[in-house]
């Protein structure tokens, strides 16, 4: 009861995603809690989708396996997905376009048969909306009122401003799949939900986060090139750019993207742009602009599989260790992590403040598991951050001075900044190594001056920064340590071995340069056996973990299919280690 995964594939331009969005959200209003994963291929048209919702009466951080109900709504899908499928899964096909074989599956699974298009024709539809027939079949299996869901497909119809006619006949197609099922099916289904109480509780996914928490912290500017998986965050910039006030740039390229918020960064606005890593490949070397500038410029890179174009919509977190070296030179790398969609929302909020507190550009990575899965939040999830400018001198202040270098050396390594336009703080920013005042410098020792400089707010930011904190039990049989979007799989996975007397706790690094690197070493003392976790083959945040605190894990679990950890597959693993 009120515990299940469902399951929709068919060919791209089948309302795949759209219907997989609505069914979350129709599970959300009905009190569940959810967690969704859709998937796409890399084609401008054509190819086999996927949307995929696990449904919980309690809080669900990762895609959960096996499927309960799997739609298919081409024969493709029942081929490539039947080895997902519980023992006692449903299967709902679209009989106008798929010919299924009973004979391939269990005795105790449901094969149910539906003339999905005829549906949709007869209810005034067009054929496409089988995808709507396909929600209705599935809110009558699980037997939730059809009100639920009636009001998301008016709401999501009205949203892409379609006319009455089109939201009648979409809602009379769904109805009708809701019925077929209550007349027709009376073999007894496994997996039941029933209404529950929603305090105001919301879906939202990474990137949705991510843009939202900028706009709470102030972000004036965002310019982006479009690149999966980043392209939503300029969406949802560009569609409230006017009620926030905010210059959104859809420029024409990822070194246009850069140098333009670095103008605007420089103009004493908060600024982001956003790409995926062949983006940022393109933005490196004004990347490395900005550190010697000392701009304070966030830069969100969602991931993707690579190398070159790669796997353009699957995840992976393979592009760490060019993050942390990215650009020539060496100048402080501050390079924040979320896990999921709440932590998105509440670091960018810091990597903000980061930014113009150290006077650093500040890298935000996430990947195209986390930026395109929604997850349910609540209100308390969502922090509200103190605006922290940081050392930005006013007028009054320059008055009192001499001469104003806005290089100037200092204890912390951190100068007063004076934004354009405030009288008698006008200074050169350089491109090239320089002086106190912004003036290009060859000298030995002021070379040597200005880096150690630099450096100094990257040993400050070491000790002010939050340390990462040990989930789970306290004298744990495994410690699991890693970053970003597998953090929703191990929690779930935690659980699962608490059930079967595995005792785990789990090390989630948000903050991965500076280093935390007393607090990992006095976590690597206390632990019996460490497994590193992570979506890639070389296990990158291992190799910096060992450059920076000298420590080795027991295990390295890697993944780099393109797929993400499923909770069922990890607890597998982990009970498998010696």
């Amino acid at each position: 009861m009120n515990n299940l995964s469902w399951k929709i594939g068919g060919e791209a331009g089948y309302g795949i995603l759209s219907a997989g969005a609505m069914f979350s959200r129709a599970m959300l209003r009905a009190g569940q809690y959810v967690f969704d994963y859709p998937e796409y291929p890399s084609l401008i048209r054509g190819g086999h989708n996927t949307f995929e919702v696990s449904v919980s009466d309690k809080k669900i951080t990762a895609p959960r396996r096996p499927i309960n109900i799997l739609v298919a709504l081409n024969e493709e899908t029942v081929t490539k997905h039947m080895n997902e499928l519980s023992d006692d899964a449903a299967i709902i096909y679209n009989s106008n376009n798929t010919a299924v074989d009973k004979e391939l599956f269990k005795e105790s699974q449901i094969v149910i048969e539906i003339p999905m298009e005829d549906i949709a024709e007869k209810a005034g539809a067009e054929k496409v909306s089988r995808n709507v027939v396909s929600l209705g079949a599935s809110f009558a299996l699980v037997e939730l009122p059809f009100d639920h869901l009636q009001k998301i497909i008016e709401l999501n119809f009205k949203l892409k401003k379609k006319d009455d006619k089109v939201v009648t006949t979409n809602l009379a197609a769904a109805r009708a799949g809701y019925d077929f099922i209550t007349e027709n099916i009376k073999k007894e289904f496994h997996y039941q939900a029933t209404v529950l109480d929603n305090p105001g509780r919301m879906i939202m996914t990474g990137n949705d986060a991510i843009s939202w928490g900028a706009i709470q912290a102030g972000c004036k500017f965002y310019s982006a090139y479009p690149m999966t998986p980043a392209s939503s965050i300029l969406h949802t910039f560009a569609a409230n750019a006017r009620k926030h006030k905010i210059v959104v740039k859809h420029v024409e390229d990822e070194i246009s993207a850069i140098n333009t918020a670095i103008g605007a960064a420089y103009a004493g606005v908060r600024a982001m742009t956003g790409t995926s890593g062949g983006g940022f490949a393109l933005m490196t070397e004004a990347w490395g602009m900005a550190g010697i500038m000392e701009i304070p410029l966030v830069v969100v890179e969602a991931m993707r599989g690579g190398p070159s174009t790669g796997v353009p919509t699957w995840t992976s977190q393979a592009d760490l260790k060019f993050l942390l070296s990215a650009s020539q030179g060496e100048f402080p790398r501050f390079v924040i992590a979320p896990g999921d969609s709440a932590q998105s929302f509440n670091l960018i909020q810091d990597a903000f403040n980061i930014a113009e507190k150290y006077q650093t550009p500040v890298m935000f990575i996430t990947d195209k598991m986390l930026a395109a899965s929604h997850e349910t939040l609540e209100e308390k999830d969502l922090n509200k951050i103190k605006i922290e400018r940081g050392k930005v001198i006013s007028e009054k202040e320059l008055e009192g001075m001499k001469e104003y270098k806005r290089y100037a050396f200092s204890d912390d390594g951190i100068s007063p900044r004076s934004l354009p336009g405030t009288k008698g703080g006008e200074y050169i920013s350089n491109s090239d190594e320089h002086d106190e005042f912004g003036f290009s410098e060859e000298g030995a020792e002021e070379i040597t001056n200005m880096m150690n400089k630099r450096y100094h707010k990257e040993a400050l930011a070491a000790k002010e920064l939050p340390q990462p904190v040990l989930e789970g039990e306290k004298h744990a049989d495994i410690t699991l340590v890693s970053w970003g979007s597998t953090r929703g799989a191990i929690l779930e996975a935690m659980e699962l071995l608490k059930k079967d007397g595995i005792k785990v706790n789990f090390l989630q690094i948000k903050y991965i340069s500076p280093f935390p690197i007393d607090t990992v070493r006095d976590v690597f003392k206390k632990a019996k056996k460490v497994a590193i976790i992570e979506c890639n083959k070389t296990g990158q945040l291992a190799g910096w973990l060992r450059e920076q605190t000298g420590l080795t894990s027991d295990y390295k679990i890697l993944k780099y299919d393109g797929r993400p950890f499923f909770t069922s597959e990890l607890v597998e693993t982990i009970k498998d280690l010696k």
